[in-house]
C-alpha cells in the first residue's frame, strides 16, 4: 500500500515533542487535516509521550470546533513500528475523510485573502 502522494511526514523522536502549537501551525500553513501517529499506549519509550500526545491532539481539536474549523480534522492513532500496511491504511481513510470535509476554512479565507489583494 502507499499514502496519498498529498501527505507531508514530520519525523520526531516521540510523539509527546507534538505540541498544540505545532497541530495548529499546520492549519496555518494550509493543512486540510493533521493526523499524528504514536507508539502503542502503554509501550512509550519516553513513558508518557504517546499520553501527552494524545491530550495534545484532543485539546488541539476542542481548539480547531471553537474557531469553526473542525475538530475531526485532527486524529492521533497509535501503532507499532512493524504496522506499515496499517499506516498507509489510516493514512487513505484520513485521505478520504479530509476531501469529503473540503478544504480548510483556514485555507478558504487565505485564498480568498490573496485574490481580493491581486484584484
Amino acid at each position: 500500500m502507499k499514502i496519498p502522494s498529498n501527505f507531508r511526514i514530520i519525523r520526531v523522536p516521540c510523539t509527546g515533542k507534538v505540541d498544540i502549537i505545532h497541530i495548529l501551525r499546520a492549519f496555518e500553513k494550509g493543512a486540510d487535516g493533521v493526523y499524528v501517529v504514536g507508539c502503542m499506549e502503554g509501550d512509550c519509550h519516553y513513558n508518557e509521550g504517546n499520553f501527552r500526545a494524545r491530550k495534545r491532539v484532543e485539546q488541539a481539536a476542542r481548539i480547531l470546533d471553537k474557531v469553526g474549523v473542525g475538530g475531526d480534522r485532527v486524529k492521533m492513532f497509535n501503532l507499532s513500528s512493524g504496522e506499515g500496511p496499517l499506516f498507509a491504511q489510516y493514512s487513505i481513510e484520513m485521505d478520504n475523510m479530509i476531501k469529503k470535509l473540503g478544504p480548510s476554512p483556514i485555507r478558504v479565507a487565505k485564498q480568498n485573502k490573496k485574490k481580493q489583494k491581486a484584484a
